[in-house]
């Protein structure tokens, strides 16, 4: 497979945004151009960005931003028409099983091998990586403890709920220690004991030196996990930088919506107080 070359993006005058590149520190994820055109819909319109080794790193927006295009490009999941992404330095593209070994993802709405017990599932993900077993089988009891799943360890997967599969899933993403995770919505369907729970371990994988990228829509959630941020709306970059940075003194949510806009009004809805 060729690499996708840098090319324009899909529509003048598309955003590009990103730290300097002159940094002596290696992002652990840096995207340059990054485009995606369905059929006659421009999903994604020429995306710049550099993610800081270390950080713990939101990517907000819409529903239909382009949040999960940006990401799928990024991590080797869907080709791009044009732009490149480097982990850690290795093109995703032109090096996509160095790269990958890199990364840990868990992508939004993925379909898992279900008809293998979670147990099952985590082992699998490992043993496909070339772990050795030994490791695995360490490692699975670890993970399925840490997620609060040890007594459904023996539970076919198509027979979880949507919570209990979203964090079997990001299990499988952590078996091989990537030092990049890559998460599309991972608190969606999630109860609040599992997702503080979950916001725990990526706190301490964070601390340890790991680099945590998450998509999501909920502002408070991202203001309260993450030190930097970046808004994404009509497939195009309008902030990045830290959360002090992008949200300059107001709320992520308030800032958010000044940024993307199109927030409704509620004007003629006075029937809902006749009852």
């Amino acid at each position: 497979m060729t690499a996708p070359q840098p090319g324009p993006p899909l529509s003048a005058g598309a955003g590009h945004a990103g730290s300097d590149t002159s940094s002596a520190a290696v992002p652990a994820l840096s995207i340059r151009g990054l485009a995606k055109r369905f059929g006659n819909k421009i999903a994604v319109d020429g995306i710049s960005l550099d993610v800081p080794a270390g950080s713990f790193y939101g990517i907000v927006g819409p529903n239909g931003a382009g949040k999960t295009t940006t990401l799928s490009m990024a991590t080797g999941l869907l080709r791009p028409d044009f732009g490149t992404a480097l982990v850690h330095g290795v093109d995703v593209w032109a090096r996509p099983l160095e790269a990958k070994k890199l990364m840990g993802i868990l992508p939004d709405g993925v379909r898992l091998f279900d008809r293998l017990t979670g147990e099952q599932l985590i082992t699998y993900a490992g043993l496909l990586r070339g772990m050795d077993k030994d490791v695995v089988a360490s490692r699975v009891g670890e993970l399925l403890a840490a997620m609060d799943l040890t007594q459904d360890a023996g539970t076919l997967v198509v027979d979880y709920s949507a919570g209990m599969t979203k964090k079997i899933a990001l299990a499988s993403a952590l078996i091989h220690a990537p030092r990049l995770l890559v998460l599309d919505e991972p608190f969606e369907a999630v109860d609040p004991v599992s997702a503080a729970n979950i916001r725990s371990i990526l706190d301490s994988y964070v601390a340890s030196g790991g680099t945590v990228i998450v998509s999501s829509h909920v502002m408070d959630l991202v203001q309260r996990m993450c030190d930097h941020v970046a808004v994404v709306a009509g497939g195009r970059l309008l902030a990045a930088g830290t959360v002090d940075e992008v949200r300059g003194g107001a709320s992520l949510e308030d800032r958010f919506v000044q940024l993307v806009g199109g927030r409704s009004h509620t004007e003629g809805l006075e029937w809902l107080r006749t009852f």
